[in-house]
């Protein structure tokens, strides 16, 4: 469904076993900054009132995501660590070149949000099903779907903007990217790395 070109070994689960209280700490900034993302998208493109419109409804879920973790992470009797840089977004968003028309501009945003988005929902799922902490694995199973809604948002949004096949083709070529990327990833306890 997501269309993943290289699915995420499921050993990774046990690494981040190992340290749930970064992955919590990872997860919660992983929100934070899809708030982030949301809210630029806005600013940006203030001309496309359906997108400003979703983009509304999705600062709403996500910084509420951002409470939800950071509230895993208080029950824990942990406090939120500091941010750390994901080598996985800086990485990918090396993909499209710089400049072009305000369009591409949004589409290549969009194709980026997208991508995140499915490899989000695909850890999630990951950790709903192999992680031991079932009250952990119960609250990634809960999210897993929101990040699989969001993922087919800004597919879809990139697809209405831009031109159909041109999107398409360079959504295939994104995944062949994200791919390559991911085969140097998966051995820290992060979301994306």
């Amino acid at each position: 469904m997501l269309g993943l070109k290289l699915p995420t070994d499921p050993r990774w689960v046990n690494i981040v076993e190992k340290n749930i209280e970064e992955i919590l700490t990872d997860h919660a900034y992983c929100e934070q900054k899809a708030t982030s993302t949301a809210i630029s998208l806005m600013v940006s493109f203030p001309e496309y009132t359906e997108l400003v419109q979703e983009m509304v409804k999705l600062v709403k879920e996500e910084i509420s995501h951002f409470k939800m973790v950071h509230d895993k992470i208080l029950e824990r009797g942990w406090i939120l660590g500091r941010d750390r840089k994901d080598d996985y977004v800086v990485q990918l968003i090396t993909f499209f070149p710089k400049g072009g028309s305000r369009t591409t501009q949004l589409v290549h945003r969009l194709l980026y949000a997208a991508l995140i988005e499915a490899r989000s929902c695909e850890r999630f799922k990951l950790l709903s099903e192999e992680l031991e902490d079932q009250e952990l694995a119960d609250f990634y199973r809960s999210l897993m779907v929101s990040e699989a809604n969001h993922y087919t948002m800004f597919l879809n949004f990139a697809r209405q903007y831009g031109n159909r096949e041109e999107v398409d083709k360079k959504w295939q070529e994104l995944l062949v990217f994200e791919a390559e990327i991911m085969k140097s990833l998966g051995n820290k306890e992060t979301i994306h790395g």
